[in-house]
């Protein structure tokens, strides 16, 4: 059996599922956690790697001539140097739409907290204050209805068009925008229109980013494109952290720019203590649990060995590069 290292297996993995689909066809040695100063001494004579979040760059191809694969135990590659993958002959693969339900789900978590606070008026139950209201009914803020709202959806892959159908069961109208809007054509109707971004930040009551991290949409979200936005906007963000510009966003949420936002991802994972979100106002933080529900977490696990046995019998799937 070729030899394997897996980085981070309590990110997909804290026990509650199997490894053996992966076990059974590589001799790998399985780390828990691996820090970036760990991951050189622990690739060692390994021929493939199993990673998620560790930077895989020029610097590990060029000492590692080894390694012929990379696994990406889940959807987004931007942490692996592409270029340098392909330069020195690796094979690249990723898991995708292994989430899709599980994603959209949490959107609409963040979202229906933002709107309803089921949570916020839990925690004024528990604390006593419907009980001290005296009164049949309490809400601690105004709540929001979504029928007849406009959600705008960034980026409409898998993610972004079952957040879409689940919109239309609110009776919300749905825009798009989308790099290549005619390539989904067959989406549109009376209710979701694909629309360039100015019609897009201007007509949107909620905003919901599903696109990935690359250097065009990088702190995309802005004090420049929130001014462009309906004042009071939601923002909900399950995409990648780097397309916020987080001090922006911030700000936006002080002043009453936009009146919310639901994130489960920010831009350095684990959220470091300095983050400005985390001083702001109206903003629930989840995290980056959307992906990890356990039904999802089954699916990627039996992915990454498929693509590893294929990679393995001369006929890779799922090759990012």
């Amino acid at each position: 059996m070729k030899k394997a290292v897996l980085f981070e297996g309590n990110a997909v993995n804290p026990g509650d599922i199997s490894w053996n689909p992966v076990t059974e066809i590589c001799n790998v040695k399985i780390w828990e956690d691996t820090t970036e100063a760990q991951k050189n001494e622990r690739i060692g004579d390994a021929e493939i790697i199993l990673n998620n979040k560790l930077i895989i760059d020029e610097e590990i191809f060029s000492n590692f001539p080894n390694v012929k694969y990379v696994g990406i135990c889940a959807t987004g590659y931007n942490v692996v140097d592409l270029e340098a993958a392909r330069r020195h002959g690796v094979v690249v693969t990723n898991v995708p739409a292994y989430s899709t339900d599980s994603v959209a789900q949490h959107t609409w978590a963040l979202i229906l907290e933002i709107v309803s606070m089921p949570g916020k008026h839990d925690k004024f139950v528990h604390d006593g204050g419907w009980t001290e209201s005296g009164c049949f009914t309490k809400w601690i803020s105004p709540l929001t209805e979504l029928s007849g709202l406009t959600l705008g959806i960034y980026g409409f892959g898998n993610i972004g068009r079952r957040v879409a159908e689940i919109a239309r069961a609110f009776g919300m109208k749905v825009i798009v925008h989308t790099k290549n809007p005619a390539k989904y054509e067959e989406f549109a109707d009376d209710r979701l229109h694909f629309v360039d971004e100015e019609i897009f930040y201007s007509n949107s009551d909620i905003i919901s980013y599903h696109c990935p991290l690359t250097p065009e949409t990088a702190e995309i979200v802005n004090a420049k494109t929130i001014s462009r936005m309906k004042p009071g906007v939601i923002i909900i963000n399950v995409s990648r952290g780097g397309i916020i510009n987080e001090t922006e966003l911030a700000d936006a949420l002080i002043s009453g720019r936009v009146a919310a936002a639901g994130v489960d991802v920010v831009s350095k994972e684990p959220v470091t203590e300095d983050n400005p979100l985390l001083k702001a106002p109206n903003i629930c933080i989840t995290p980056h649990i959307a992906w990890s529900s356990v039904a999802a977490r089954k699916r990627l696990v039996s992915v990454v060995a498929e693509n590893l046995k294929c990679w393995l019998d001369g006929n890779p799937k799922n090759v990012v590069v």
